[in-house]
């Protein structure tokens, strides 16, 4: 694949390949991508960049990155001394939606709320909370203009963690089509993945649900309800 180098060299700080390495840093400092957990992929054009699997976050360079045809899903650059990410198949599940970066993070908070919300076998859980500010950095859904409103309900499905990460796409699939409006999939004791039409948003959306999660576990200490505030 070393004649494709190409397609990993830039100048531009925005360019896929460099700006991966930008955000993993940024989200590493954040504890979301500790231990090589979590990961990001950027779509641009016919073209998916994928962070490795196995590799320290905050030092990866552009010539770590994997690319990928969206169209044939073939690997047009696959680096010899790196395994492909196992988030791969739930990346291509976002990018199928229209979605032009995902992210996956191994956020403590995100984990927390996926113990805080009740499993109910037989049903789909899901967070779900109202009346928070930040609630306005999400945006509405798919063919939706906008972000929601103050008191909007946000509602983040959950789906059950599989030893093996590629084995939770068909669960993270039917929660997109059963939550057409979501821009994140909650996997509990995990982490979650979040998107966004471009790099921008999924970055936002990002940051604005962290933010969520964690004043929810400290309202869930004080007793305080996520929902049906008066």
């Amino acid at each position: 694949m070393s004649d494709n180098e190409h397609l990993i060299q830039s100048e531009d700080p925005t360019h896929p390949a460099n700006h991966i390495c930008e955000l993993c840093a940024k989200f590493y400092n954040l504890g979301w991508v500790t231990g090589t957990g979590g990961g990001t992929s950027i779509k641009n054009g016919d073209k998916i960049y994928i962070a490795p699997s196995g590799v320290q976050k905050e030092l990866m360079k552009p010539t770590d990155m994997f690319v990928m045809d969206f169209n044939t899903k073939e690997y047009l650059r696959k680096p010899q001394t790196h395994k492909p990410s196992a988030c791969t198949p739930l990346f291509l599940a976002a990018f199928n939606k229209g979605a032009g970066c995902c992210i996956h993070t191994h956020s403590q908070w995100a984990v927390l709320v996926t113990l805080l919300v009740e499993r109910d076998f037989g049903k789909d859980a899901c967070f779900e909370i109202e009346q928070l500010e930040q609630i306005k950095g999400i945006g509405k859904g798919r063919g939706k203009t906008g972000n929601l409103g103050y008191y909007d309900r946000l509602k983040i499905p959950i789906i059950e963690n599989t030893p093996h990460e590629e084995d939770l796409t068909s669960s993270l699939e039917e929660a997109i089509e059963k939550y057409p409006d979501t821009y994140a999939v909650l996997v509990r004791r995990h982490g979650i993945y979040v998107w966004g039409d471009n790099v921008h948003k999924a970055k936002t959306q990002c940051e604005s649900l962290d933010y969520i999660f964690q004043l929810a576990v400290e309202m869930k200490k004080l007793g305080l309800p996520w929902t049906n505030m008066k």
